[in-house]
């Protein structure tokens, strides 16, 4: 997974030498940038979360990509539309081919 990602995030409770917050991009550098596994492990609320995706989004290799996007659950847009995400995308509708049988 992080061999095949071109930009990854992490932040690192040295305290206790662990993962406190990750978040990773896979884009083609001109035109989308697709935001993935935004997580912030246990200090909920900290700004973690805020402190990851300000380095997503201002990223320098992603400052010429004409959109970035991302899937979230309904209860984490207000999260995200801090950083001007929209739902408001026009007529795309996200489709998926599931490989692995869901349980």
């Amino acid at each position: 997974m992080l061999a095949a990602s071109d930009l990854v995030f992490a932040l690192v409770d040295r305290s206790a030498d662990r993962l406190a917050g990750f978040a990773r991009v896979l884009t083609d550098g001109a035109y989308l940038a697709l935001v993935l596994d935004v997580v912030v492990v246990e200090w909920r609320g900290q700004g973690l979360g805020r402190t990851l995706m300000d380095a997503v989004v201002a990223h320098p290799r992603l400052a010429g990509v004409k959109s970035l996007e991302l899937v979230c659950q309904p209860e984490m847009m207000p999260f995200y539309r801090r950083w001007g995400f929209t739902d408001d995308i026009g007529p795309s509708t996200l489709m998926r081919l599931n490989r692995i049988p869901l349980p």
